[in-house]
């Protein structure tokens, strides 16, 4: 799961593009039609694999740990890349980016539902992430530049409405194309989307470059890409290799070297450099409603990545549901989110500021709790009903606090910070939901590895159980973190 616009970054209206020009009529909205169908696109992919995980499992021999990396592969890439994705737009042209992007997503997909082993299937899903990363900071550009200020109401409205539908239907549509015709499917339907996406985007889409491109430094690319993945990779192959001591002491590597990455970031900006990651974002009392905004969004993302993984799993593997039965229920969770999410950044916010976080945290929390007592007494036979209130009421909540993160957080950054904020808000959250996948599906698999039961059930109930109480203290955590956000941020949001 993911925020509305939890991969677009925005810019500065200074360094939008190079020419003044801008498209209009029939030319425009097929470029816009573009830009939703590939933005839609990728929104899908970060949750429509999770329901199809079983059948993967089944179907390719797949271990519990690679399971994991099937998930976590591409938000990882896509999260390690995305800044670069966009200076690389500026620089070089977000329509040629934009397409070199969209042309990698359809052939990677295309990849991964002709994969031969799951080996190759998350292979292909970290190549997803990284076309992603250099098509998605290219939309929200792309639209500034195709439409005045005053003319952007309605294509923006447009696109925020289409990505919450994509965030929250991931799930259910990808049970109804595994029920149809296999796992493969979930991947194999973004080949026609993609090849019609990318026939309006070779005629349509208007070229742009930003007049003061910012230099890109591959080693901080690669020192970010080394220090997550030295954390991530034993984390999640432990549970399967026995937790070796080096697996631990890889960690610790990991550790150390994005501390001493973001050191570096903070003495590249004060020597005046362009850092990967402005620190000086997260400093002093200018900084407490990003800081604040990011440690809510990272928490939340990295339970509801944990959260959603094991559902799944619990729900096929435990209760013996039929994937299009796990999937459709989800549908309360996405009715009420798309409610939650809409009338907490319109109308809530602007009333009641980081209060909507709070709320929104309580009320998903006490979702969970109750999903809790659902599974503890849940057989087999339970009905499909009886899940179904618990899942609203965490869907409620979370839809809340996710259209209202990102414009607390961004409301007092400078303008001219306004585009690199947004791409780090978003790049934490991807990296976010990678770690979520890899901590909290760990946890799910030890926990289910040391009952003496031999039922599924028995076995994966209490796993289950326990990464809800994980998820409830994480909420607590996200509640309490909604304090670091200055009272009066709501003031300067974008309630758009």
């Amino acid at each position: 799961m993911t925020t509305t616009t939890a991969t677009e970054a925005t810019a500065p209206e200074a360094l939008i593009q190079s020419a003044p020009t801008r498209i209009s009529g029939r030319t425009r909205t097929l470029a816009l039609v573009s830009l939703l169908l590939a933005s839609m696109m990728e929104l899908i992919d970060i949750t429509i694999v999770n329901v199809a995980l079983p059948t993967i499992e089944r179907s390719l021999g797949a271990s519990a740990s690679m399971l994991q990396w099937v998930v976590a592969a591409y938000p990882l890439t896509f999260g390690i890349a995305l800044i670069a994705g966009a200076r690389l737009g500026d620089r070089f042209g977000r329509k040629r980016l934009f397409i070199a992007g969209l042309v990698g997503f359809t052939v990677a997909s295309a990849a991964c539902g002709y994969a031969p082993s799951v080996e190759f299937l998350v292979a292909f899903r970290a190549l997803q992430g990284v076309a992603a990363a250099a098509m998605v900071p290219q939309v929200l550009t792309s639209i500034q530049v195709m439409y005045a200020p005053h003319e952007r109401g309605t294509a923006m409205g447009i696109f925020s409405g289409l990505a919450g539908l994509a965030s929250v239907m991931g799930p259910i549509l990808g049970a109804v194309l595994t029920d149809l015709s296999g796992w493969r499917a979930v991947f194999l339907v973004n080949i026609p989307v993609g090849i019609i996406a990318l026939v309006a985007a070779l005629k349509f889409i208007p070229e742009s470059r930003s007049e003061h491109p910012v230099t890109i430094k591959s080693r901080s690319v690669f020192a970010l890409a080394a220090g997550l993945l030295a954390i991530l990779y034993p984390l999640t192959m432990g549970h399967e290799l026995g937790w070796p001591t080096w697996s631990f002491a890889l960690m610790a590597v990991g550790l150390v070297g994005l501390v001493a990455f973001l050191r570096s970031q903070r003495n590249d900006e004060n020597r005046g450099g362009d850092p990967l990651v402005t620190t000086s974002l997260y400093a002093g009392r200018s900084g407490r409603g990003f800081r604040g905004a990011t440690i809510v969004g990272s928490v939340l993302f990295v339970l509801c990545a944990g959260y959603f993984l094991s559902t799944t799993l619990y729900l096929q593997m435990g209760l013996g549901w039929s994937v299009l039965k796990a999937g459709l229920v989800n549908i309360p969770f996405a009715i009420t989110a798309t409610i939650g999410a809409g009338s907490g950044a319109a109308v809530l916010m602007p009333k009641i500021g980081r209060q909507v976080l709070l709320m929104g945290a309580v009320i998903m929390a006490a979702g969970v709790g109750f999903l809790a007592l659902v599974v503890g007494d849940a057989t087999t036979t339970t009905s499909f009903w009886a899940f179904v209130p618990a899942f609203a009421v965490v869907g409620l909540g979370f839809g809340f606090m996710v259209s209202s993160i990102m414009p607390l957080g961004l409301g007092k950054v400078e303008g001219r910070h306004a585009g690199s904020a947004s791409g780090l808000m978003n790049t934490t959250t991807q990296l976010a939901n990678a770690v979520g996948a890899a901590a909290l599906g760990t946890l799910f698999f030890e926990v289910a590895a040391a009952q003496k039961a031999q039922l599924p059930l028995e076995l994966l109930r209490p796993a289950y159980i326990v990464v809800l109480l994980v998820s409830i203290a994480l909420l607590s955590v996200v509640a309490l973190a909604t304090r670091l956000i200055p009272a009066d941020a709501h003031r300067f949001a974008d309630h758009g």
